[in-house]
């Protein structure tokens, strides 16, 4: 039998690296970084702006999952620029440094958040379905412009960026998500959330076909999302390069 692949998750210690240990944690071999040690398992106790720190985590290391960040959308400027930015660029740059073959970037829907402003986003996002056909929704997609709708969604952009240069200039393998409305109840906290779900399965599923996914794939981004009859993000670049097809229909809890 083939060894397990070793994948280190930066801010392991969060709900989105907690999922991902509790659902495919007998497939791969992972490993964290982090400012909190937990106990059973392997953490490298560090702080991610600490460059020199953290490089030992990424010695051996096959993906890299970086999830190391302040996550509440509402974080104001000062904190992106002080720990998520740094953070997110010395990821990168250990993966450069150790050699690591791919790296997944949790980037955010609120990259393009503002486009939930504009009809018919801004009604699906409120509930108010009247006039609109679910199976024709506009869907936004990888190819449209950014619009972060707040400091937290510029950094993710910033990510972003940051892993295309890295793919351009080392050739690093970059899978950046796009990842929707994650929680720790996994069903819709509110009407929102019935087009924006991430279900924990569909989390792991994305994550998995992207850990195995192809070695000449360079760079990337997908929408992580899962099923909803409102969706309104694009998952067909997810379908077609990586085989993502969620099972989980926010519907089920209406």
């Amino acid at each position: 039998m083939a060894d397990k692949k070793r994948v280190l998750i930066t801010g392991s210690s969060g709900l989105i690296g907690g999922v991902i240990r509790n659902k495919l944690g007998d497939e791969y071999d992972f490993s964290g970084v982090d400012f909190n040690r937990e106990f059973g398992f392997d953490t490298h106790v560090a702080d991610m702006t600490d460059l020199d720190t953290i490089l030992p985590a990424f010695e051996g290391i096959d993906t890299v999952i970086d999830l190391a960040a302040q996550a509440e959308n509402t974080t104001e400027w000062p904190r992106i620029k002080e720990n998520n930015l740094p953070s997110t660029f010395n990821a990168f740059e250990a993966a450069r440094i150790a050699g690591v073959k791919r790296l997944i970037f949790a980037s955010s829907n609120h990259v393009t958040g503002m486009y939930e402003c504009d009809d018919p986003y801004a009604a699906i996002v409120a509930g108010k379905y009247d006039g609109i056909d679910s199976e024709n929704i506009p869907q936004i997609s990888i190819d449209m412009p950014i619009r972060p709708d707040g400091p937290y969604g510029i950094g993710k952009a910033f990510g972003e960026a940051t892993g295309r240069y890295y793919s351009d200039e080392f050739g690093l393998s970059v899978i950046c998500l796009r990842i929707g409305s994650l929680v720790k109840e996994s069903y819709p906290l509110n009407i929102r959330a019935f087009a924006t779900l991430f279900h924990h399965d569909d989390l792991a599923q994305l994550v998995r076909r992207c850990i195995d996914a192809q070695d000449n794939l360079r760079f990337d981004i997908f929408y992580g999302v899962s099923g909803n009859t409102w969706r309104f993000w694009d998952i067909s670049r997810a379908r077609d390069v990586v085989g993502y097809v969620p099972t989980i229909n926010a519907e089920s809890w209406r």
